[in-house]
């Protein structure tokens, strides 16, 4: 989407409070939008009920907000925005892309959970929704760090769930209606969402909407190698101490450090960070973190 101004955004879940690993997206996708002088999002993705944590939420935006990170438009909830995604759900069904499902997880694990077919052993109250996959279905993309990405979908992933049995919204059909809708042009987010993002590229085609550029930051892991934001080790952010968190995370994105020696405010540092940051310094690979958060 060149010919279109820069959109960015940072949709957070609110599953807790927000660890290093999200901060570095929330920060990543900041300054990118920033180089370009473009305009950047914010957007709760809570239309998981049985995972959130109440109050999360708020405390994601006022963390966002200790760091300086302010949305250039008001607060976009997903909760609120079912009416778009019924009608694209009803759009596709109706276009034959989609179909109602009662596989459930057992129906399909003979298939490695894949579907290809419908092979329910009984009827659900309330089925799911499937985007149909055809043969042949891939996807490939140039991603601006990670490079050439290709996922053969109907193999790899298959006919995949936009509408949930329980009556949930699917993230990928919810991030494409979105990020449709608010006229995101380019997505900066962590490098553990680099394989939903050809099930979303053909959801986009499936639609008729635009496909944006993307960009996945390299993931922190902790010294066990998981993803830190899942590590029993991860601590929320200190919002008390803006700082050193935000000089540690201007490092993690492979800049130059002497940037910000001198800012002595977050509203100073994230003006020399704005002016001082470099895109081609930023690194693909996953960044282990070892000891404790900065403080």
């Amino acid at each position: 989407m060149p010919s279109l101004p820069y959109r960015g955004r940072f949709a957070p879940s609110p599953t807790g409070p927000l660890h290093l690993g999200s901060m570095l997206a929330a920060f990543g996708s900041w300054l990118l939008a920033r180089h370009a002088h473009g305009q950047w999002l914010v957007r709760i993705e809570d239309i998981d009920p049985p995972r959130e944590v109440p109050g999360a939420a708020d405390l994601q935006l006022a963390t966002l907000a200790a760091f300086g990170l302010q949305a250039d438009e008001p607060v976009q909830y997903q909760s609120r925005r079912h009416a778009l995604y019924q009608a694209a759900s009803a759009q596709l069904l109706v276009q034959g892309k989609a179909f109602h499902c009662h596989c459930s997880r057992a129906d399909l694990a003979g298939q490695h959970g894949i579907h290809r077919q419908c092979v329910a052993s009984q009827q659900r109250p309330q089925p799911a929704i499937r985007l149909r996959v055809n043969d042949g279905s891939r996807i490939r993309f140039d991603d601006a760090l990670q490079g050439s990405i290709t996922q053969d979908v109907d193999r790899e992933v298959g006919d995949f769930v936009l509408l949930r049995a329980d009556g949930y919204w699917a993230y990928q059909l919810a991030v494409v209606v979105d990020d449709a809708e608010q006229q995101i042009s380019h997505v900066v987010r962590g490098a553990d969402l680099v394989d939903s993002t050809p099930r979303q590229i053909l959801l986009q085609q499936a639609l008729g909407v635009p496909t944006p550029a993307y960009l996945h930051l390299p993931l922190l892991l902790g010294t066990d190698g998981h993803k830190l934001s899942k590590s029993l080790a991860a601590m929320p952010v200190d919002t008390n101490a803006p700082l050193p968190v935000l000089r540690w995370l201007w490092a993690a994105l492979g800049q130059n450090p002497a940037t910000l020696h001198s800012a002595t405010s977050v509203a100073d540092l994230l003006q020399h960070a704005a002016a001082g940051f470099e895109p081609s310094r930023l690194q693909k690979e996953s960044r282990i973190v070892a000891g404790s958060p900065p403080a």
